[in-house]
């Protein structure tokens, strides 16, 4: 048995433990503290994180050429490259060392990747300061959702791939009764087969949360991983690489089972990796458009994907209309909508909706939100907090064509932060809209866009909001209603349309929060995405199982 495993079987038992019970659970502190990641961490970190900047990014991987044009949404130029070789050539190389990983021991394989998860753990600082500067994120949603949280998820995968492969027994004998005969007598073993090559595509926004899940599931399995991070948010996931690699050359394996693939926007190589017949697993992340795309030209039939989708909240009634007010501005805040959890569109009864304040008219409520959002962002510090940066400036057109929709309730406008002089920002845009301007609010509009729907009844805004998830895709919903039929039926419709619903959330939880080991993210029954964060489904088929049947010789 491995050292690494025997290191961490405690936590991993805990972890399996977690994803049974699913109440709250995390194995890596959110908290950026001194105390517990080392008094000069976050100083060390960002040294560490300026030394990198214009430099090639030190990793023993081979490649044939360099890559890399990342630019900060804080306006700085990484000038970092990466060693890039060909789709073929990054093929043949991780097959060739797949043999040994795959005959593996399942506590080696499980406890390599234990412990790249508790090294990348050690480095939540630096890995802080790339999410920070290749997506856009504040600081603080940088380390805990770049960091503790996506390693939370990693540990998660890894829990649900070692629970799924010790199912199946290694061997037993096997004897079947012949009435007065002699019975029947085998001995049966049974070996884990991984299925090969698995090609990981990264997102631009959440590139270790949305990646880790994927790459964790197919390496504890017994694949082989190509990670292809998008060209904007490449540093996080080479640091996670190389520290993998760095773990696997100790526990004697060769480092080519993890294998970093960069491109550019120049030279893509994601669809010659896609169509490759050699790739036998893919898991993308991104735009429903590219997903699309790899969904319908994916040799391989094994295609995890989350794409995005039209996320509602539904107004029916509240008994704290300033927490209701409060917490929809804070979840179309935070990180300036960049979430694939991010509400867009607010369903709100044309005639308004009762209150804790008496009955508030269609305008009063979207009022009400737009204020709660003024209010948060008065602070300039706890805006720029908030709201981190815009990653893509195609979203700053984004919000420019939104205005034109309907009427605008609050209008979005840059935010400056300090110390970076060039970051692009943006607050929140919401606009007004009648239900029946479907053109309006019925497709995705990435970024700080979200629409007031003016609605016929409250019946008809849950039909529409499930009708929409079903549809397009929705990965969160928002109830508020003091009604309980209301709620019931709230429940049944968006559980039909494949969506986790959130009800009456006024305090310090939001819509667009997930929770490892607790919440499933993503349900993989509607078009944002076909596969779930994480469950039994989205590690069981990485893998398939050989038996070997011996009969004794008499």
């Amino acid at each position: 048995m491995s050292a690494f495993f025997e290191a961490h079987r405690a936590l991993l038992d805990q972890a399996i433990e977690a994803t049974r019970t699913r109440g709250y659970w995390s194995a890596y502190p959110e908290a950026a503290s001194g105390k517990i990641y080392g008094e000069s961490a976050k100083a060390d970190a960002e040294a560490a994180f300026r030394a990198m900047l214009g430099k090639p990014f030190d990793i023993d991987q081979p490649g044939d050429g360099r890559v890399g044009c990342e630019v900060s949404p804080y306006g700085i130029a990484l000038g970092i490259t990466y060693p890039a070789s060909s789709a073929d050539r990054l093929i043949a190389m991780s097959t060739a060392a797949g043999a040994a990983w795959a005959r593996a021991t399942i506590e080696n394989r499980v406890g390599a990747c234990l412990e790249i998860i508790h090294r990348i753990n050690r480095q939540s600082f630096l890995m802080a300061n790339a999410v920070m500067h290749t997506t856009g994120q504040g600081f603080m949603m940088a380390f805990q959702a770049g960091g503790p949280h996506a390693q939370d998820r990693a540990l998660e995968a890894v829990a649900y791939a070692y629970d799924e492969m010790k199912r199946v027994p290694g061997a037993a004998n096997w004897s079947k009764p012949q009435g007065k005969g002699d019975p029947l007598v085998l001995d049966k073993a049974w070996r884990i087969i991984p299925r090969g090559v698995s090609l990981v595509i990264g997102c631009a926004t959440f590139p270790t949360w949305n990646g880790y899940p994927a790459i964790f599931a197919s390496l504890a399995t017994g694949n082989t991983v190509l990670v292809k991070p998008h060209p904007g948010a490449i540093l996080p996931l080479a640091l996670t690489v190389r520290i993998a690699r760095e773990v696997l050359k100790e526990a004697g394996f060769d480092p080519n089972v993890i294998m970093l693939a960069p491109d550019d926007a120049q030279a893509p190589i994601a669809k010659e990796l896609v169509t490759d017949p050699r790739i036998a697993i893919i898991d993308f992340t991104g735009s429903p458009v590219f997903g699309q795309w790899v969904r319908e030209h994916a040799v391989t039939d094994l295609v995890f994907t989350e794409e995005a989708g039209v996320n509602p909240i539904v107004v029916d009634s509240t008994s704290d209309f300033r927490g209701l007010c409060g917490n929809i501005a804070f979840s179309l805040t935070l990180y300036s909508g960049q979430m694939c959890t991010a509400p867009q569109n607010i369903f709100v009864p044309a005639d308004g909706i009762e209150t804790n304040e008496g009955r508030k008219n269609f305008d009063e409520v979207a009022a009400g939100i737009g204020s709660a959002i003024d209010k948060l962002l008065s602070d300039p510090d706890r805006a720029t907090a908030l709201l981190g940066a815009i990653q893509n400036e195609a979203t700053l057109k984004r919000i420019e064509a939104a205005r034109r929709l309907g009427a605008v309730v609050r209008d979005s406008a840059p935010v400056a932060v300090s110390g970076f002089a060039q970051a692009r920002a943006a607050s929140p845009l919401i606009v007004a809209v009648d239900a029946d301007n479907e053109a309006a609010w019925g497709e995705e509009r990435f970024g700080p866009i979200a629409f007031a729907i003016r609605t016929p009844s409250t019946r008809d805004a849950i039909a529409l909001a499930a009708g929409s998830a079903s549809r397009k895709g929705a990965i969160t919903a928002s109830l508020y209603s003091t009604d309980e039929a209301v709620i019931d039926a709230a429940s049944d419709a968006f559980a039909k349309a494949g969506v986790a619903l959130s009800v009456n959330l006024t305090g310090g939880v939001y819509v667009n929060q997930s929770a490892a080991f607790s919440d499933f993210h993503v349900t993989g029954a509607n078009p944002a995405g076909n596969a779930c964060l994480t469950d039994s489904a989205f590690v069981a088929n990485r893998f398939r199982v050989a038996t070997v049947r011996r009969q004794k010789a008499a």
